[in-house]
């Protein structure tokens, strides 16, 4: 049965317990690439460049197989398995616009149930359940017209990225030192997509309305009424059940229940202890006035320190012809609102480097970015010319927010305005990105995302981790702790 593939979007305005299983193998494990790209297109694309970043490939093509290869080389020595591991990697033209465009996706190209070695009645991908079977299971199959045969993960990548219609200026940088700058590092997209094909995924299929889920709503009939091996770790704190004992509602009020999700499995529960303590915003003066508020920095300007004064807090009114808030250069009235100050301006209609940089252009020494929509937010964007620091908080804290500054009285001496003074700090009893019991979160932001829902961990997660949504600036190439808790995860399902 062929799986869901999983897809990473960037954009301007927004930049995926079972018993422990025994291993067959001890041997580590070996990919084999397999280009489907015709001549002179892809990886055979023939147009002369430098060497960029430790990659000395002379044509375009040589440098994305580089690439490829180097990340495929940091799963081998990172997996255990005796079946060698077969992916079909292409560039396609994928979904763009000018100021959006999806990256890449990948997915399992088969799943096995009832198989040696696999909890029964389950679904695994197929290189995981090669591994566990110890055999290739897919030998002997007629192709289905197809054309991948005995592949095990098919991926694709976005073949146009960095073109004026597909998000302009953000090409893949192909070096292998990390140095992408305003590009979209490729290495750290691949590691992340081959991750979704070896089984970081939920495997099911999706639908608008939720996991694993016929179009009528009754439970299991897609795929053939089993659920998959990542579906006993995952716990609702809500519910306070596993999705493998929820029924198929539960199971969609689970997916839209931001911050509500935990994974529960052993290797990752240990691993979660690289999360930073859960940075907070809270008045500094008046005492008492906002209650603690946690954030997200932004992808893009300067990093916010974890303790220090952020300064007032202000709002703005909306402006004539302005497409959203914060979209339009600030007129004279929130100009004069923010100098000097940290406004609260709601995310929607534009891009948040677009919102931070006309703030910044009015004199304002910082901004909050509040969600338009319930759940937690995480800023992205590419702007180098953005100079100060901003984050992203929940609607409800934006609205919070806004309204102590409204109420605020003068204080102190008469010449005084009244204002509310913010500072940041952390919080030693929380993990940015886990639960109470610090089990590190799924990603379910308020409105289903299809492609990234449910199948990576929460953007709240410090430090940023590989299998988040998004492809952040400051990733390694690592995928186990202390740096990462990709591989802690794969070791839970059975690698």
């Amino acid at each position: 049965m062929r799986t869901p593939s999983f897809s990473l979007t960037a954009a301007r305005t927004v930049l995926a317990t079972a018993s422990i299983l025994t291993c067959i193998a001890a041997q580590a494990a070996t990919i084999t690439i397999q280009s489907r790209d015709a001549a002179g297109f892809g990886f055979n694309d023939p147009t002369p460049v430098a060497p960029v970043g430790g990659n000395n490939g002379t044509t375009l093509g040589q440098q994305r197989m580089n690439v490829y290869r180097y990340v495929a080389d940091i799963w081998e020595r990172n997996l255990q398995s005796n079946v060698t591991i077969t992916v079909s990697a292409g560039w396609e033209a994928l979904n763009c616009t000018a100021t959006s465009a999806t990256l890449g996706s990948a997915g399992a190209w088969n799943i096995w149930n009832n198989f040696p070695g696999g909890k029964p009645n389950t679904w695994y991908p197929a290189a995981l359940a090669n591994k566990l079977a110890g055999v290739n299971l897919t030998n002997g199959i007629p192709d289905d017209g197809t054309g991948y045969g005995n592949v095990d993960i098919k991926t694709q990548f976005n073949v146009n990225l960095g073109q004026p219609n597909c998000l302009a200026g953000s090409s893949f940088y192909l070096g292998l030192d990390g140095n992408a700058g305003g590009q979209v590092n490729f290495a750290a997209t691949l590691l992340h997509e081959l991750g979704h094909g070896l089984g970081f995924s939920v495997v099911s299929v999706q639908t608008s309305t939720g996991y694993r889920i016929s179009a009528t709503g009754s439970g299991y009939v897609a795929n053939g009424g089993l659920p998959s091996v990542w579906e006993e770790f995952m716990y609702d704190n809500t519910a306070k059940k596993s999705w493998l004992n929820m029924t198929s509602a539960e199971r969609r009020v689970s997916a839209i229940n931001p911050l509500g999700l935990a994974w529960t499995g052993a290797n990752s529960v240990a691993g979660a202890s690289i999360l930073r303590s859960q940075p907070i915003l809270k008045a500094a003066a008046p005492t008492g006035v906002l209650p603690v508020i946690s954030y997200t920095a932004s992808t893009f300007g300067p990093t916010l320190p974890a303790v220090a004064s952020l300064g007032a807090l202000a709002t703005i009114t909306p402006q004539d012809g302005e497409i959203g808030p914060g979209c339009e250069p600030f007129n004279a009235a929130n100009v004069a609102a923010v100098r000097g100050k940290v406004p609260i301006i709601s995310r929607g209609a534009c891009g948040f480097a677009v919102k931070v940089k006309n703030a910044q252009n009015a004199g304002a020494v910082g901004v909050l970015l509040a969600n338009n929509v319930a759940g937690d937010v995480a800023p992205g964007g590419t702007d180098p010319t953005v100079t100060i620091p901003s984050a992203g908080i929940t609607q409800a804290a934006g609205d919070a927010l806004k309204a102590a500054v409204a109420a605020a009285k003068p204080y102190g001496t008469r010449s005084q305005p009244g204002v509310v003074i913010a500072s940041l700090a952390t919080d030693p009893t929380r993990k940015a990105g886990a639960d109470s019991l610090g089990r590190p979160l799924l990603y379910t932001p308020a409105t289903l995302a299809p492609g990234s829902s449910v199948s990576h961990w929460d953007v709240t997660a410090s430090p940023n981790l590989l299998m988040e949504p998004s492809i952040n600036s400051d990733l390694t190439l690592s995928v186990s702790p202390p740096q990462d808790l990709t591989l802690p995860l794969l070791k839970d399902i059975g690698w």
